[in-house]
């Protein structure tokens, strides 16, 4: 019943970071073009588009019995783990290395800079310095769990 309930609960996160207040259309309308400019990240540096594509998605992890889920679109990047945590920022390129940064609204730093040690279709691996250390993510498609992922004690 738990794990339905947090399943439900990071569905509609991820329904709700795909809207944007950035309608992307200089005549009103959305855009479907990505954005492929590079922003300031939390540390001044930039992040390259190209690399945020490569990240792009949603990204489904279970750590320590905890759900994490890591949105990236553009050059956005939230992160939501069962507990509270509830993390934005950037993912892109800095110097050569695919790098996420993001703040958390609870002041937990347990990930607020990771780098990407591989990613793929479906899996990404990020060393996020701080506690966490290294974690290691499947791809959601459709906003759907994907299958074979450990959701057993998920909220205990």
């Amino acid at each position: 019943m738990r794990a339905a309930a947090v399943a439900a609960a990071l569905a509609g996160a991820l329904a709700l970071t795909a809207c944007s207040g950035d309608d992307g259309g200089s005549d009103g309308k959305p855009s479907a073009t990505p954005r492929t400019t590079a922003s300031a990240d939390a540390t001044g540096g930039s992040v390259s588009a190209t690399a945020s594509r490569e990240l792009e998605g949603s990204w489904l992890a279970t750590t320590d019995g905890k759900a994490v889920a890591l949105i990236v679109t553009g050059e956005q990047a939230a992160l939501f783990a069962t507990g509270g945590t509830v993390c934005s920022g950037t993912a892109g390129e800095e110097a050569g290395m695919r790098m996420i940064r993001l703040k958390c609204t609870t002041g937990t730093k347990d990930r607020t800079t990771g780098m990407v040690d591989s990613v793929d279709a479906k899996s990404l691996q990020v060393t996020w310095d701080g506690g966490v250390g290294k974690e290691t993510y499947t791809k959601a498609e459709g906003g759907q769990w994907p299958s074979g992922l450990p959701t057993a004690g998920l909220g205990s």
